[in-house]
């Protein structure tokens, strides 16, 4: 196991540029399952998610060819998928969530799939029931094998159909997606998912010979085709990743440039920041945020304090709460967190309370901040990171904080950032990289 030594106090000034995004990559990756022609991709981050999702496919037979660090292309020409029904690959599924982003593509295809239930952040329960819902609209059976944590469905013929989903889940949809391209008739899906990720896969389904439309908004129609061919694409910069620098910048920048951020696809996130008092100068794509000595929290309208609730796109993303809530502690005011989304996402503040950060966790979904106003600097302590987001929101404390911090489990981070450590030391920080 690895951990980080953050040597806390130092600002950090410079220019960084985003990876590309986990979230798209762990998609369109998949969606190279749907033919047999070459997919090149590129802009990959070189994370542990995305690296073990591609030796996952290579397992069951995808060629896979590094052109560059971040530039591949999978041709899933000749596929074992008799390696389904293997414990090795149950082990490997159990370990990684975006595992469970291989069903849609391997039921449109070939008619069927298996997949363990998919392991990932432990931020509580995360159902996959729109999944199955959607394959089962389609026309597929499936069944859980209790004894090996197993899902195994089945389908002789997909056919298009309108739904309802139950969720706007972003896997779930995306995984409908693919499912759904090679299907007989036309497919309907209402409540859609609309992130810019899913706008990315729909777009290189199309041009892989999709036919979907509806893109950008929650109401998706896509019509069937009797098979896809080979495309080439490249994903967006990571908008957590922008986020969580604009957050590190706030905390600590002495001013940073975050450049090529795209964004037109970053929602509301630069105003999710200003709400808290962040100053954010937009020169063509980039962002800078100069440094600040304070920053003051606003009020809504009738004089109330802010309240700051996840949802789905183009709301606050669940993924950027526990960075905003690191920022808000050196603010000057009060907030409202409401983590609405997952259960138990919010239980680092505790964490965040022993270094010294005036929070009240209210329930496992809500956290008042009384920002610090910059007048209290937190203390220096020895911690582990839970999940991938919580995580880099531990380490933005940490690189502020009164003395040196040990942050363990550090292959959480790593799951969602690449060379974080490297990048954030070429802006002035100290951090050290050890195994323990």
């Amino acid at each position: 196991m690895e951990s980080f030594i953050i040597e806390g106090g130092h600002a950090l000034s410079g220019t960084i540029t985003p990876q590309g995004a986990k979230n798209e990559a762990l998609q369109v990756i998949c969606a190279a399952l749907l033919t047999r022609d070459a997919v090149r991709i590129k802009n990959v981050p070189d994370i542990l998610d995305v690296n073990n999702l591609i030796k996952l496919l290579q397992d069951i037979g995808v060629k896979v060819t590094r052109h560059t660090r971040n530039d591949y292309t999978f041709q899933a020409d000749q596929l074992n998928l008799d390696y389904l029904q293997s414990d090795d690959f149950v082990h490997k599924c159990a370990s990684l969530r975006g595992s469970i982003l291989m069903i849609g593509p391997l039921l449109g295809r070939f008619g069927k799939a298996a997949v363990a239930q998919p392991g990932g952040d432990k931020i509580g329960r995360r159902r996959l029931d729109t999944h199955f819902l959607g394959f089962q609209a389609l026309g597929a059976e499936f069944v859980y094998v209790e004894e090996r944590n197993v899902y195994e469905i089945v389908a002789r013929q997909l056919r298009g159909c309108y739904m309802l989903l139950d969720e706007a889940s972003v896997t779930g949809t995306a995984n409908i997606i693919m499912s759904a391209v090679l299907a007989e008739g036309t497919t309907t899906i209402y409540n859609a998912a609309c992130e810019p990720y899913i706008q990315q896969l729909c777009h290189l389904l199309n041009r892989m010979g999709a036919s979907i439309s509806g893109i950008a908004s929650n109401l998706l129609t896509i019509v069937g085709v009797k098979s896809l061919h080979g495309a080439h694409h490249r994903i967006l910069p990571d908008m957590i990743e922008v986020g969580s620098f604009i957050g590190m910048a706030a905390v600590v920048g002495n001013g940073i440039r975050i450049k090529n951020v795209s964004l037109r696809d970053l929602g509301n996130i630069p105003s999710t920041f200003r709400q808290l008092g962040i100053q954010l100068l937009i020169e063509g794509d980039d962002i800078v945020i100069p440094h600040q000595d304070h920053y003051q929290i606003e009020s809504f309208i009738d004089g109330s304090i802010m309240t700051l609730a996840d949802a789905p796109w183009p709301g606050v993303t669940p993924d950027l709460i526990s960075v905003l809530l690191v920022v808000a502690t050196q603010a000057r005011g009060s907030v409202l967190f409401h983590q609405k989304m997952f259960e138990s996402r919010l239980f680092f503040v505790d964490k965040l309370i022993d270094m010294g950060a005036q929070i009240i966790l209210c329930d496992p979904h809500r956290a008042v901040v009384i920002g610090h106003d910059r007048k209290l600097t937190l203390r220096s302590r020895r911690m582990t990171s839970p999940d991938i987001r919580a995580g880099i929101a531990l380490l933005i404390a940490a690189l502020s904080a009164d003395g040196t911090s040990q942050i363990d489990n550090i292959a959480q981070i790593d799951r969602g950032y690449e060379d974080i450590e490297a990048r954030l030391n070429q802006l002035g920080a100290h951090i050290r990289r050890i195994s323990n």
